[in-house]
């Protein structure tokens, strides 16, 4: 009976249970409701059950383990409760129990260990607890075990090495402590093993090198320690190597270099030492390389630049030094290299300039000199462009005016000078623009009013000139205009009281002049005023009364008198 993928609803009839010749029931894929019904364990002839992906609640009748000839029994995607039913051990014939995707609490039972022709065991995204039973270990046929995304505790056994045919070991996302056991290195036809997101300890075990026709590893975010061992470099079938989040030392082996399907390296977030070794600029086949958040120092090698399927380059929070290779212009994929938070020096190479994929630059809080390339103006797809922190000179590029996607333009804490280019005007997407703390001299442009998606404006700490543009009273979406420190005159625009969503105006050390614009008090979100070291005149709108952060006290002047109607005697 073949009622699968179609959009039935309601419950499921317990007179199914009366079709007694029946020997596969498939009613998957469909919006059936209500529990399974308890006669479905009189149908003796059945080989397939399935009822996968529909919304059937309630428990799982212990009735099925009447069912001695079933071969395949699929109650995934539903929203099943109560435990696995211990009668189920005792369908002997069954190859496939799938149990995912469901609410099932309690132990996994012992006696599943005794379906001896089992293939396929999935009981992941559940709520089980308690330990992985040893048992498992008997079932000599199984090929795929997947026991993710539960509450499962104590160690792995060392009996799942005795799984010869197993293909998939998945065992992430739970609370399993304990090591590595050295038996999983005998599984010869292991292609995935998931143990992330657990709670291992110990090394990452020799023997994991043994196993042959592995193609994807994941032991990240557990409490791995020691070394990465160079035996990984024989498993020469490695799409997916995932081993961040850990506690592990040691340096990179370079025979890691030698896995050449490898397209995914993700190293992050432990304490490795040492230098990238170059062997990984053989990885032709690699998309994403992360190594950020170690203690790696060294340059970074030229060879990186012969990766050019690669899409992801983190090297961030390390020590590296020297300068960055030009070679990396090259890898024409590049989506986001982040190379900030290290000590490299030199100039940027102009070369980045070809990049044309990227979408996030981070340079920054490095030691780089010269100027800014022009070239970077070419990257069409650039959202982020970070080089804070550096020791940047010359002037600010007019050709970054081209970059219609740019977001983010995060230049400050340098020593960049010239003028503002009125070609960042331009930048119809940009959210944010942060030049302060260079020395950057002449006006600020008025097209920057143009900026409609702007939100947080900061030239402050330069030597500008000339009055603030009523212009930006335009950018609706500012929160915060950060003007503070420059050599600006003129007077406060009434404009700037229509930027209703304004939190932060700070225009203190400047030359402004003339009075406190009573437009300002309309700025409700208004939380930070600072005007102080101007040379301001006339009362302070009385509406600016209650701001929470200002230095209002320091401008010398009292509060505007209230405006009172005069009262008409009759």
């Amino acid at each position: 009976l073949w009622l699968n993928n179609n959009q039935l609803t309601g419950s499921i009839p317990s007179a199914l249970g009366n079709l007694s010749n029946v020997k596969e029931l498939l009613l998957y894929d469909n919006q059936l409701t209500g529990p399974i019904p308890p006669t479905f364990g009189n149908l003796s002839q059945l080989h397939t059950l399935y009822l996968s992906a529909n919304q059937l609640t309630g428990i799982i009748p212990a009735a099925l383990g009447n069912l001695s000839d079933l071969r395949s029994l699929n109650l995934g995607g539903n929203q099943l409760t109560g435990t696995i039913p211990v009668a189920l051990g005792s369908l002997s014939n069954l190859t496939a129990l799938r149990l995912s995707s469901n609410a099932l609490t309690g132990t996994i039972p012992v006696v599943l260990g005794n379906l001896s022709n089992l293939t396929t065991l999935f009981l992941s995204d559940n709520q089980l607890t308690g330990n992985i039973p040893a048992q498992l270990g008997n079932l000599s046929n199984l090929e795929g075990l997947t026991l993710y995304n539960n509450r499962l505790m104590g160690s792995i056994p060392v009996q799942l090495g005795n799984l010869s045919q197993l293909q998939s070991l998945r065992l992430d996302h739970n609370q399993l402590t304990g090591n590595i056991p050295v038996q999983l290195g005998s599984l010869s036809k292991l292609q995935r093993l998931d143990l992330d997101d657990n709670q291992l300890t110990g090394s990452i075990p020799p023997a994991l090198g043994n196993l042959s026709k592995l193609r994807e590893l994941y032991l990240e975010n557990n409490q791995l320690t020691g070394s990465i061992l160079p035996a990984l470099g024989n498993l020469s079938k490695l799409v997916y190597l995932s081993l961040y989040d850990n506690r592990l030392t040691g340096s990179i082996p370079p025979a890691l270099g030698t896995l050449s399907d490898l397209q995914y390296l993700w190293l992050n977030n432990n304490q490795l030492t040492g230098s990238i070794p170059s062997a990984l600029g053989n990885l032709s086949n690699v998309k994403e390389l992360l190594l950020y958040d170690n203690q790696l120092t060294g340059s970074i090698p030229t060879e990186l630049g012969n990766l050019s399927l690669l899409t992801e380059l983190w090297l961030n929070n390390n020590q590296l030094r020297g300068s960055i290779p030009a070679q990396l212009g090259n890898l024409s994929n590049l989506q986001h290299l982040v190379l900030n938070n290290n000590q490299l020096t030199g100039s940027i190479p102009s070369a980045l300039g070809n990049l044309s994929l990227l979408t996030e630059l981070w340079l920054n809080n490095n030691q780089l000199r010269g100027s800014i390339p022009a070239q970077l103006g070419n990257l069409s797809n650039l959202q982020g462009l970070y080089l804070f922190a550096n020791q940047l000179r010359g002037s600010i590029p007019a050709q970054l005016g081209n970059l219609s996607n740019l977001q983010h333009l995060v230049l400050h804490d340098n020593q960049l000078r010239g003028s503002i280019p009125a070609a960042l005007g331009n930048l119809s997407a940009l959210q944010q623009l942060y030049l302060y703390n260079n020395q950057l001299t002449g006006t600020i442009p008025s097209a920057l009013g143009n900026l409609s998606n702007l939100q947080r404006l900061a030239l402050n700490y330069n030597q500008l000139r000339g009055s603030i543009p009523s212009g930006l009273g335009n950018l609706s979406l500012l929160t915060g205009l950060w003007l503070n420190n420059n050599q600006l005159t003129g007077s406060i625009p009434t404009e700037l009281g229509n930027l209703s969503k304004l939190q932060h105006l700070v225009l203190y050390d400047n030359q402004l002049t003339g009075s406190i614009p009573v437009q300002l008090g309309n700025l409700r979100n208004l939380m930070e005023l600072k005007l102080a070291g101007n040379q301001l005149s006339g009362c302070i709108p009385s509406a600016l009364r209650d701001i929470s952060h200002n230095d209002l006290s320091r401008l010398g002047l009292l509060f505007c008198a209230p405006l009172y109607l005069p009262i008409i005697h009759r």
